[in-house]
């Protein structure tokens, strides 16, 4: 079996661990049961860096996923064409954590049955620690994301016309451990408050009115408090919106994401690649057969520059 996953960017500003975009850039993973070993080959991005054995993260993802379902094959070879950039805010964990859990369902007999869609959300969510970039990986569109006693809950919403996303990628890579690790315990009430406002209105941005996506995207929460960690993209982050440009940080960083195109003559003022994505609407696709020469081909798939 093979599957296609979006990158996504999370938090999208105020909607910290919340909100989410599956964004029209991919990684191409295929998985057949052998009779023995676990063969990973890698292609793209972190070829020379990722595990070739059971501790990379799709092979991961597939054995919890086969634990739930009843049981571990004897072998498994895996085939990764990663275009999603590592550590760089843009979802390539949960793109593998949701790659690995698609393969190892549609790899048991009658197993989008005995693992419905709503289950494979808890259990891709619970893998990841969070829903709010497994969801839109999964869904496609602009996702909420909740998380009940029962696990991860999650809808997905059509996005507006106007919403056109550019990401500026840097070079250098950032740790969501270490963004995460930068956050306060308590933030003020005001703060609080301020940010409800502005991811309910967000949604009503995203979804109705592009116009308002500046003053929907303020956030309070998570962005100044990560911004000496990587000084950079919050200056862009910055820069754009002094622009009327509404920009937040995607993900944990270090990558930002405008929801609108800045246009040519835009400076970002540091060593990045600049990417115009459409959004996904589509999110995970699995199909039957290993990858085609399409699919191997390591250059970004569905990137505009």
């Amino acid at each position: 079996m093979r599957v296609r996953v979006p990158a996504t960017s999370a938090n999208l500003g105020p909607g910290f661990d919340a909100l989410g975009l599956a964004l029209g850039h991919y990684d191409d993973v295929a998985a057949e049961v052998t009779t023995g070993g676990v063969r990973v080959t890698v292609h793209g991005e972190g070829a020379d860096e990722l595990p070739a054995d059971d501790r990379h993260l799709v092979v991961r993802a597939m054995r919890a996923t086969f634990e739930v379902l009843g049981g571990q094959p004897p072998g498994l070879a895996v085939e990764c064409v990663n275009r999603i950039p590592q550590a760089r805010g843009l979802g390539s964990s949960s793109a593998a954590i949701v790659a690995g859990v698609q393969l190892a369902r549609a790899l048991v007999v009658d197993g989008t049955r005995l693992l419905d869609d709503a289950a494979t959300l808890r259990l891709a969510a619970e893998i990841e620690g969070h829903p709010d970039n497994v969801a839109p990986c999964l869904l496609g569109g602009f996702t909420v994301a909740w998380t009940e006693e029962s696990g991860a809950r999650a809808v997905s919403l059509p996005v507006t016309e106007g919403v056109r996303p550019t990401v500026f990628v840097p070079v250098g890579r950032g740790l969501t451990a270490e963004a995460r690790a930068a956050l306060p315990q308590t933030v003020p009430h005001a703060d609080a408050a301020l940010n409800a406002g502005r991811a309910a209105l967000l949604v009503h941005a995203l979804t109705a009115d592009a116009t308002l996506l500046l003053p929907a995207t303020v956030d309070r929460l998570h962005q100044h408090y990560r911004a000496a960690g990587m000084p950079e993209t919050y200056a862009l982050v910055t820069a754009l919106r002094e622009a009327g440009v509404p920009a937040v940080v995607s993900g944990a960083g270090p990558t930002v994401l405008a929801f609108v195109d800045p246009g040519e003559g835009f400076d970002p003022g540091m060593d990045c690649q600049i990417w115009r994505l459409p959004i996904d609407v589509s999110g995970a696709r699995v199909h039957r057969g290993r990858l085609g020469h399409a699919e191997r081909d390591p250059v970004a798939a569905g990137r505009k520059s």
